[in-house]
């Protein structure tokens, strides 16, 4: 038996409907030929250089990622171009590249309870709702087995994602009590007033921004005003969990003609982290 890659772009469709994406992205099958037999497809968060070529390597005839490969409009896609270099090689490899990106966000399940789950958290629902009632919606509104102090907390979510130079960073009292979280995979400080009104104890997600993020806690002088405590963690690992949400999907769906795998190449940008030498910040280091 054999899959078509028509029939694995189908399965991933159904499971994460096009009509979720937001209007500015641009999701669905990049390139490939819809009648070519897929025995093989690889899972990412990036369609990059070190994803294409692990496809090469294992074999795979397609590769799903999370994030676009030609997001802004574009008017070719040269070889001496970075990302047009991608899809000569794809095209010479007979690959065929298939991006699910807001509509994974949205969907149910999708990014965030993908992330929840490697976090070791329950799904009561999404953070923001396409519409009331809906179990579509960016983010997921969870809670904790137990209770826990948020320095444990933090601790619990650099153990359930991969490592990164970016590493995990929390912002609230190490001793706060955390028994219901919001989760929202990839860039999240547009949900922060959100997180807040549903009331949750804290906050994980990516890319938090100076600013928001000290507004945020700003707020918590507010007398009878309680804000959630914030985790930040590196864009690529808050969203690398989906891959494995969305390989198991194709391989339930297509038993015994399609095998999955999930690359396990760090494509998060950053290479580096180096701590601080001064404690003091108006004492140059030692």
């Amino acid at each position: 038996m054999s899959a078509r890659l028509r029939d694995v772009v189908d399965v991933l469709r159904t499971a994460y409907p096009p009509e979720l994406a937001e209007p500015w992205d641009a999701v669905g099958l990049v390139c490939g030929d819809p009648q070519a037999t897929v025995q093989r497809v690889l899972f990412c968060v990036d369609p990059v250089e070190e994803t294409v070529e692990a496809a090469v390597e294992c074999g795979a005839q397609l590769l799903v990622s999370h994030h676009p490969l030609l997001l802004r409009g574009v008017h070719g896609v040269p070889a001496d171009d970075p990302k047009g270099r991608l899809i000569h090689r794809l095209v010479r490899e007979g690959i065929g590249l298939f991006c699910a990106h807001t509509n994974a966000d949205s969907a149910d399940p999708g990014v965030s309870d993908a992330l929840a789950a490697a976090l070791g958290l329950t799904v009561t629902g999404p953070l923001a709702p396409h519409s009331e009632g809906a179990r579509t919606g960016l983010g997921r509104i969870c809670t904790l087995p137990e209770p826990e102090p948020f320095g444990a907390f933090v601790q619990r979510v650099a153990g359930g994602l991969p490592a990164t130079a970016w590493g995990v960073r929390g912002a609230g009292d190490p001793q706060r009590s955390i028994g219901s979280v919001a989760v929202c995979g990839g860039a999240g400080d547009s949900h922060l007033d959100t997180a807040t009104t549903a009331g949750v104890d804290a906050y994980v997600t990516a890319d938090l921004r100076h600013h928001p993020a000290g507004e945020h806690r700003a707020r918590e002088e507010v007398p009878g005003t309680r804000v959630p405590a914030l985790v930040d963690v590196a864009h690529w690992a808050s969203e690398w969990p989906w891959c494995r949400q969305a390989a198991d999907v194709v391989a339930a769906a297509l038993p015994g003609t399609v095998e999955v795998l999930v690359s396990t190449r760090r494509t998060d940008p950053w290479t580096i982290h180096a701590a601080g030498a001064a404690t003091d910040p108006g004492r140059a280091p030692e």
